[in-house]
């Protein structure tokens, strides 16, 4: 199942607006802001979502066309390390080994890896350990 989408924009706060209104017919909202400290590519990242869920991201922190980012919901934390060590062998480059991501949320265990194309691909679970 897919857990999030990530997509790199030019200028945060007209996309920021953008977003803003032509989601919310949608009942999606903004639900979270990460700041540059915490993304693994540096810059802001914005999380829309319902139900208190994020979904769907911008971020200012990569060229447009080069930040797309698809994360996959796993069922345990070992799936998340067996994806990791088999995109490795299978040609994908480390974006971030397998880990806690508590500024995400407490749960959030995950591991992210750049397909041969740069796309970032991570597996998450959100389940407790």
């Amino acid at each position: 199942m897919i857990d999030h989408i990530g997509i790199a924009i030019s200028d945060l706060a007209r996309s920021r607006a953008f977003y803003a209104r032509a989601l919310a017919p949608l009942g999606i909202v903004e639900l979270m802001e990460v700041g540059p400290e915490l993304t693994e590519s540096s810059g802001t990242a914005i999380g829309y979502g319902a139900n208190g869920k994020p979904f769907f991201w911008i971020g200012d922190n990569e060229r447009v066309g080069q930040g797309t980012h698809v994360a996959f919901a796993v069922e345990d934390r070992a799936m998340v390390d067996a994806f990791h060590a088999a995109a490795l062998s299978a040609g994908g480059t480390d974006h971030g080994a397998p880990g806690l991501r508590p500024h995400y949320h407490p749960d959030y265990y995950a591991a992210f890896v750049f397909d041969p194309d740069g796309i970032n691909v991570e597996a998450v679970c959100h389940k407790p350990g």
